[in-house]
């Protein structure tokens, strides 16, 4: 018996350290008496203020501007339809941009006071790694690198890793306790490796951190959750230590995941977006929101005995379903930890965090779709007894991101019936009967000036990032040099510009299948991407396509404004650039520079080791196999 093999017939986790998880009531409030109790930051209302308010004012004059068009000859019910949608969905455009500058505002103030290594008292955390039917080289590979990184810092800090599956094919199962026993025989004694596969994965993910914190919760004091797809260099997990084992009235503290990884098209344009305007974006989020931050499900650290007694999920009842698993349940769990009196902190100056982004357009829209359906039944929970009006609105914000999506199309498509004003309208070409209608009039001058402001408030966010990147720690020679970022940045704008009406169309896709009450399934997403025919592609991409082709012929007919050509090539165009969105950048140097970030250029030591390691566990189950067929 090989040394992998004998270890792989070991007992694969610790004994139990049981930890109560009572199940919270939504229609009553609660607060843990273990909470010491949260202080807001200093100035976070006056950052509040700064970030809402120009949100409000711009909408407001924005709304004003339009009625006192409207108004002219009367203002009639759908001129006022108009208007509500314009409102609807512009407030959250001015919100991001206020959002982004208060980021930078931030970011110029300075560096912010963090925990020196070493000052906090030890904490023994469980680094948690749920799995579902995942690569096994991807998902061990990581976790190599990181226990590798973690043994090699001084620190005061016991750590202990956690693989938790919820894998159902065998076939990846034996895999998994392959690169488990591997990990043991290899892995640094001073961080144990644990695995345990679960029988029956009874409420998915929640379900899988629930058992491992009610069987084994009350050994660590705190847990560092992260997906199949993370990463986290050694820095950055002690750094999130630190901060926990100094702020006593955190409950939970999130970093900001950088991507990495992104070989294609689709997952550059993500990738680059995320890191050259994410800064200042998640800045000014971790700025306003203070203690009253949010959870994005992974890559963040949490006081064990804090999420067992204030976070158990209870069941949702909903006009649809009784009874129903709450699917996005991060946002929850942070908004109950609030409840129960800790801060929930969002610490995204702490770098070395990263994760791994859809590949192609169609992997994208199918994990939107389980995220909408998820986001959705947060309308449900608003009402909840005691939680903080942050909380609400980081609930409510996760509704509105794809309810927007309904609006703008509802939007674009009432202003392309407007058409050219009575005399020429699409209803009145194809009736031949002017409705009784009073349509608005669209000048050119009109709709050349929305065209420029409603662009120019999206791309807004896009160029004041770009310009804040330097206090955010990116370097111009870690994105290839000037003439090489400056390529990158017009090819994202483009590209942002052309997937944007797509993914538009798909969002509100997944919105009428989530009324419909059609559920989504889980499946592992495909890190490498999808290979999708063309049959494949027309038929996702078939409202895009015939939509935008009925949008073009009115066009061509002088009945549809052409400002809408930049929405109307787009969905027209759908199948092929969805065919575009999987390009391999890695097929030559040149294309390989392409939309380029730190961690192409210059990648960090974690991410060198992971893919290392991710190499070595590929060739060692090809060679098992082999020897098994042989």
């Amino acid at each position: 018996m090989t040394a992998i093999a004998r270890i792989a017939a070991e007992p694969m986790m610790p004994p139990e350290r049981p930890l109560q998880r009572p199940i919270q009531d939504f229609r009553r409030p609660y607060r843990d008496r273990a909470a010491p109790g949260v202080r807001p930051g200093e100035g976070v209302t006056g950052w509040r203020l700064a970030t809402f308010l120009p949100a409000v004012g711009t909408t407001f004059l924005l709304v004003a501007a339009f009625t006192d068009w409207f108004a002219i000859g009367g203002l009639r019910w759908l001129e006022a339809v108009l208007i509500g949608l314009i409102a609807f969905t512009f407030f959250w455009i001015a919100l991001s941009v206020s959002t982004v500058t208060v980021g930078i505002v931030s970011l110029m103030a300075g560096p912010r006071e963090r925990t020196p290594r070493g000052a906090a008292r030890p904490l023994d955390v469980a680094l948690l790694v749920p799995i579902h039917n995942e690569d096994p080289s991807d998902v061990f590979g990581n976790a190599l690198a990181m226990i590798e990184e973690l043994e090699s810092l001084p620190h005061p800090h016991r750590y202990a890793l956690f693989i938790l599956s919820d894998t159902r094919d065998p076939a990846i199962a034996e895999q998994e306790l392959q690169a488990a026993a591997t990990l043991r025989a290899r892995g640094p004694a001073a961080v144990p490796v644990y695995y345990r596969r679960r029988p029956v994965n009874t409420d998915k993910k929640v379900g899988n951190l629930a058992d491992w914190v009610e069987r084994w919760g009350g050994g660590h004091e705190a847990m560092l959750v992260l997906d199949a797809d993370s990463l986290m260099s050694g820095e950055a997990i002690v750094a999130l230590t630190d901060e926990l084992a100094a702020d006593p009235s955190a409950g939970l503290i999130q970093s900001f995941p950088r991507l990495f990884g992104a070989e294609t098209l689709f997952g550059r344009v993500q990738q680059f977006a995320s890191t050259i305007y994410g800064a200042a974006l998640a800045e000014g989020l971790a700025t306003w929101s203070d203690r009253e931050g949010n959870y994005w499900g992974h890559n963040a650290i949490i006081r064990t005995a804090a999420f067992a007694a204030c976070a158990g999920l209870p069941r949702l009842d909903t006009l649809r379903a009784r009874g129903a698993l709450i699917l996005s349940h991060d946002f929850v769990e942070a908004g109950l930890l609030r409840r129960a009196g800790w801060g929930v902190r969002f610490l995204p100056r702490i770098g070395g965090s990263y994760e791994e982004v859809p590949a192609t357009l169609v992997d994208y829209a199918r994990r939107d779709r389980r995220w909408c359906q998820g986001n959705l039944q947060h309308l449900n929970i608003l009402a909840s007894k005691g939680f903080h009006p942050v909380t609400r609105f980081h609930l409510f914000n996760g509704a509105m991101s794809y309810l927007l999506s309904p609006a703008w199309f509802c939007l674009l498509t009432a202003w392309a019936l407007i058409g050219m004003g009575e005399e020429r309208n699409v209803i009145r070409y194809f009736s031949g009967v002017n409705p009784q209608v009073t349509w608005p009039e669209m000048s050119h001058v009109d709709s050349v000036t929305i065209l420029v402001f409603m662009y120019a408030m999206l791309l807004a966010p896009k160029f004041m990032g770009a310009l804040a990147m330097r206090r955010a720690g990116i370097r111009i020679a870690d994105l290839g040099g000037p003439a090489q970022f400056a390529l990158s940045f017009a090819a994202e704008v483009v590209l942002s510009v052309l997937y944007a009406p797509i993914l538009m169309v798909q969002q509100t896709v997944a919105v009428l299948r989530t009324a419909l009450g059609i559920r989504e399934q889980w499946v592992p997403q495909p890190r490498r991407g999808g290979s999708y025919g063309p049959g494949t592609l027309l038929k996702f991409h078939a409202l895009e396509t015939v939509s935008g082709a009925a949008l073009l012929l009115g066009i061509a007919a002088g009945l549809v404004s052409p400002w809408l050509l930049p929405v109307a090539v787009p969905l027209a165009l759908a199948v092929p650039l969805s065919a575009l969105s999987g390009l391999r950048l890695t097929r030559t140097p040149w294309l390989a520079a392409q939309l380029g970030t730190p961690e192409v250029f210059n990648a960090p030591a974690i991410i060198r080791a992971a893919q290392a390691h991710r190499a070595g566990l590929r060739r060692m189950f090809a060679e098992r196999d082999r020897l098994a067929a042989e």
